[in-house]
This record gives C-alpha cells, sequence and structure tokens, in this order.
C-alpha cells in the first residue's frame, strides 16, 4: 500500500495558493480515479482507492504546513505503511512554473514540511514530487509569495505541470523510483558511488610454510 500525501493549507482561502499546489495534485488524483477524500481522521482528511491495480491512501493533513509531519505519522501508523511507500507532493520555489522535479534520498529540496515529516518519521527514505510555482520576487518575502493565488496566466501553464505530476505520482506506485526519475529529471536518476573494495592477497605457499 501506498500512501500519498499531497502538501497544503486547510481552508477556502487556501485552495489556490501556490503553496497548495500538492493538494491540487490530489484532488485531480482522486477526482479521475474515482477516490473519495473525505474521511476524516486525526489532522487529516483521507481516502482509499486504487492506482494501477495497487492499493492508496490519498492523504490531504488539515495542520498547517510545519506540521505536516504529525498527521503523516498517525496515518501512516494507524494503516502500518512503511516509510519507503510514501509520495509526498510539494510546492518548490526553487524551480519555475511548470517544471518538476523526483526526489528521493538525495534531495536539495528545503522545505518546512518535508522537515516536519522527517522529524515524525525518523527518516527521509520517501519519494518527494517537487513542483514548481516560480521563484519569489525579490520585493516579496517567501511566505507572502506562498500564500498568494496563482495568476490567470500562470493558472494556463499549472494545467500541464498538474497533469505531469499526476502521471509522475502514478508512475512511483508501481515502478523504481530510478525509472521514475529517468524519465522526469533532466539529469536523470543519480548516480550512486559504489564502494570499491581492494582485494587482499593470500599466499597460501607462505603461510603453510610459517606454520610448519
Amino acid at each position: 500500500m501506498k500512501l500519498i500525501v499531497g502538501f497544503g493549507n486547510p481552508g477556502e482561502r487556501f485552495a489556490n495558493n501556490r503553496q497548495n499546489i500538492g493538494f491540487k495534485v490530489v484532488d485531480i488524483l482522486a477526482n479521475n480515479e474515482n477516490i473519495d477524500v473525505r474521511i476524516k481522521k486525526k489532522k487529516s482528511v483521507i481516502g482509499r482507492g486504487k492506482i494501477n491495480k495497487n492499493d492508496i491512501v490519498l492523504l490531504k493533513p488539515q495542520t498547517f504546513i510545519n506540521l505536516i509531519g504529525e498527521s503523516v505519522l498517525y496515518i501512516a501508523s494507524f494503516l502500518r505503511i512503511n516509510v519507503k511507500d510514501i509520495i509526498c507532493i510539494v510546492e518548490d520555489s526553487s524551480l519555475e512554473l511548470g517544471e518538476l522535479r523526483i526526489d528521493y534520498l538525495q534531495s536539495d529540496i528545503v522545505h518546512e514540511g518535508v522537515d516536519s515529516m522527517e522529524r515524525a518519521l525518523k527518516s527521509g527514505r520517501f519519494a518527494k514530487v517537487r513542483v514548481g510555482v516560480g521563484q519569489c520576487p525579490e520585493d516579496s518575502t517567501m511566505e507572502a509569495f506562498l500564500l498568494q493565488d496563482f495568476t490567470f496566466e500562470e493558472n494556463l501553464i499549472l494545467i500541464d505541470v498538474l497533469n505531469k505530476a499526476e502521471q509522475a505520482v502514478k508512475m512511483l506506485v508501481d515502478h523504481p523510483i530510478e525509472e521514475v526519475q529517468d524519465k522526469y529529471n533532466p539529469e536523470g536518476a543519480p548516480k550512486v558511488k559504489r564502494r570499491q573494495v581492494r582485494a587482499i592477497h593470500i599466499d597460501h605457499k607462505k603461510k603453510a610454510k610459517s606454520s610448519s
């Protein structure tokens, strides 16, 4: 079973904010897969269903962003979902609107919601779907920027990236994350450096002589 977590703030006034893009992707998944996300659990609403014949849970935390880890930990523990089977969808202000990245362990994202999940789960071994929302202007604070609604022109671009994020999440449900990274990240999956073990030669004849 996979747990898919959309990042966002609860309440209608935040619905079209940049910071609520994770909620938007969850809503698209719920609509396209006929999953009703209305079951209220501790500090969250969830929906259970299937994607590509795999059991999944969609989660929209009802805490604010910096406390997301509380609801994720509760649902993951309640349903006995392993950390490696969690996928989070998060806005990323270091990426231009329309860009997408899939991260796992080697992630350079700085985000209070991701930090909250890592603290609660005591691990960062979950997939991160980073959806670009544009970079913060110099004359604005990051908080104010993320709580802004998307403009009409931006919403036209948003349609494409939301569909792309939905497809990436669906692929993560039943494919290795490296395959998803190769498809969606311009640089592909990160190359893991393998540790080289130096071969040690043992002269068995010399050893036998010394022991005789």
